[in-house]
């Protein structure tokens, strides 16, 4: 007699792969049987059943499972399936079960509404076989039913992918702000109508677009079917991963006939020993590297490899492009966009219900396209920040929450105010804005000069690195026709060192415009610059040092000649006449001398 046991919770359930109904592990087994007996009873005895049950063997019928993948469930007589399940652990069957509960699902008996269930279910008495108290069996989705309803904005905003690689353009019609890299008419246009891609260097600030760029580039040849695109990042990628890449893609030419193009992102990043790797294979056309980065090819890519690639130079997105490419992404969320003075109408439909309907203004949209500096990346994702902070205020349990929501200028503002400036201490853009301030200063461009001054400063520039500069151009530019700009600038420096940024920024601009007022003389620096080039240019050993401008600090060298002559100018009462030059310079004026001389 069967022992009476509780019905269990829910997470202690295992569900029969033939009804989908759950049941307790410690009865699953007795059930089983009574369920495929049950079924076979129903169906006409094969001659395959006839011929297995006359066996000798113990008794076994074959599933009514077709699927391949699926092996045949065998049954015991209650007896032995009794003791087979106090016999085994529970954790066992409920893992042997769970792992099959995706594939019996698919072929699982009609629910327990049709005819056939109900008379399974007159049949099973014992307690343990009752399903379980508050537990339903999970729908089957046929594949034939309708395709399943687009995501809701909530699902949009609350992605864990940002919405700027949502909306990554898949076509080059959707590419927005690089007409002059591959708009019509243009080099790289021809190439890609043609479906011939050369090796690549792209060149370009953040969120312009070149890793975007490559994959479409990649889908475009992948149209003819004998390209493969592999994409790797110099940040995480190292030597190894190049050289496994690599001898695939040899594979590849040599079974398939199918070219490879090998994407790195940040390739600067390699040293130049790694960037050799590539060097043979771009060469004999192995792989066709396409490498994007943000520092000047020139200086961190290799000579070598930026001989044998074509550089691309992408430019900031301009505003005109970055409001096109957030008029798209509003349209993808289904943000409306209120005109400059519009008002959201009542008759406009409300929110769904969970979420309300959200506008923006258009003059919130142009404030984005303003303030990310021709970064794509930081406009949608801004965009996104925007919309999802206006949403939250929304609680869910509010008992009359507004069915529309405004995202304004203001809000926009306070979420994406520009807290940094495109600036690398260690890249171009260092030399770029010093060399600026001091062509600024050297044309006394004061208004120029303080704003140049202000963009590396603001950029997170040393203090002390912009004042050095300024001492440099107080003696190079400044000179002799205002002895007191160096002193200035030297103060300048000092006074940065004590007190340190923010404090010395006004000091700094102070000197800025002093020396960018000051006249200027660079005959000093043009006199001195004339000295080394006499000194690289002299033919033969360089000349002697004069005996009596010699020191004489021992007898010996008086005895051999050491000052003797020289002329000491304080005990004459006007300029005492001698030669300061070697015999071989005699009458070169190096204020006056240039270099062919």
């Amino acid at each position: 007699m069967e022992d009476e046991v509780t019905a269990p919770s829910a997470s202690e359930s295992v569900q029969c792969p033939v009804c989908s109904k759950p049941f307790k592990p410690s009865a699953i087994n007795r059930h089983l049987d009574r369920c495929l007996r049950d079924d076979d009873n129903r169906r006409p005895t094969t001659a395959d059943d006839e011929e297995e049950e006359g066996g000798g063997g113990p008794p076994f019928k074959k599933s009514r499972f077709v699927s391949p993948s699926l092996e045949p469930v065998g049954t015991t007589n209650g007896p032995t399936a009794a003791a087979s399940s106090s016999s085994t652990s529970t954790s066992t069957v409920f893992s042997m079960f769970h792992s099959r509960k995706s594939k019996a699902s698919a072929h699982s008996e009609p629910p327990p509404s049709s005819p056939a269930a109900v008379g399974r279910g007159a049949k099973r008495h014992a307690p343990d076989d009752a399903p379980l108290a508050g537990t339903e069996p999970e729908p089957t989705r046929s594949s034939g039913g309708p395709p399943p309803p687009p995501p809701s904005r909530t699902c949009l905003l609350t992605s864990d992918k940002p919405l700027a690689e949502k909306l990554r353009p898949k076509t080059l019609e959707e590419y927005f702000g690089q007409s002059k890299v591959v708009g019509e008419h243009t080099l790289l246009r021809s190439l890609l109508d043609s479906q011939e891609v050369p090796s690549l260097i792209l060149w370009g600030p953040p969120g312009c677009g070149k890793t975007t760029l490559a994959h479409i580039i990649a889908s475009n040849s992948k149209q003819k079917g004998t390209v493969r695109f592999v994409s790797l990042s110099a940040t995480s990628a190292n030597t190894s991963e190049v050289r496994e890449v690599i001898k695939q893609a040899q594979n590849e030419i040599r079974l398939f006939k199918r070219r490879t193009i090998l994407f790195i992102d940040e390739i600067h990043r390699f040293n130049k020993s790694q960037q050799d790797t590539f060097l043979p294979h771009v060469e004999c056309g192995t792989v066709t590297l396409i490498g994007a980065t943000t520092e000047n090819p020139s200086f961190q890519v290799n000579s070598a490899l930026l001989s044998r690639c074509r550089v691309l130079v992408l430019e900031k997105l301009s505003v005109e492009a970055m409001s096109s490419i957030l008029q798209r992404a509003v349209a993808f969320l289904g943000v409306q966009v209120l005109g400059d003075g519009e008002q959201a109408k009542e008759e406009d439909p409300p929110g769904d219900g969970s979420q309300p309907q959200v506008y923006i203004e258009q003059r919130a949209l142009d404030t984005i396209a303003h303030l990310c500096d021709g970064d794509a990346r930081a406009g949608l994702n801004g965009l996104q920040l925007a919309v999802q902070a206006r949403v939250g205020m929304v609680r869910p349990g509010q008992t009359c929450p507004p069915q529309r929501v405004v995202v304004q200028e203001k809000h926009v503002k306070e979420g994406l105010q520009r807290s940094h400036i495109l600036y690398d201490k260690a890249g171009e853009e260092h030399f770029n804005c010093i060399s600026a301030l001091h062509k600024s200063m050297r044309g006394s461009h004061e208004n120029a000069s303080l704003y140049w001054l202000g963009r590396m400063l603001e950029g997170g520039e040393d203090p002390l690195y912009v004042a050095r500069r300024l001492v440099r151009f107080a003696s190079e530019d400044v000179g002799l026709a205002d002895p007191l700009a160096l002193p200035q600038a030297v103060s300048a420096y000092q006074a940065c060192h004590f007190i340190g940024m923010p404090e010395c920024e006004v000091i700094l601009a102070q000197c800025a415009v002093y020396l960018a007022r000051a006249p200027k003389s660079v005959e000093v620096y043009k006199a001195y610059c004339n000295v080394k080039a006499s000194l690289r240019n002299h033919k033969g050993p360089l000349p002697s040092v004069p005996l009596h401008l010699r020191n004489a600090s021992t007898k010996l060298m008086k005895e051999l000649g050491y000052a003797k002559g020289y002329k000491y100018n304080p005990a004459f009462s006007s300029p005492a006449e001698q030669e300061y030059l070697p015999e071989e310079l005699r009458g070169v004026d190096f204020f006056t001398w240039t270099p062919s001389e």
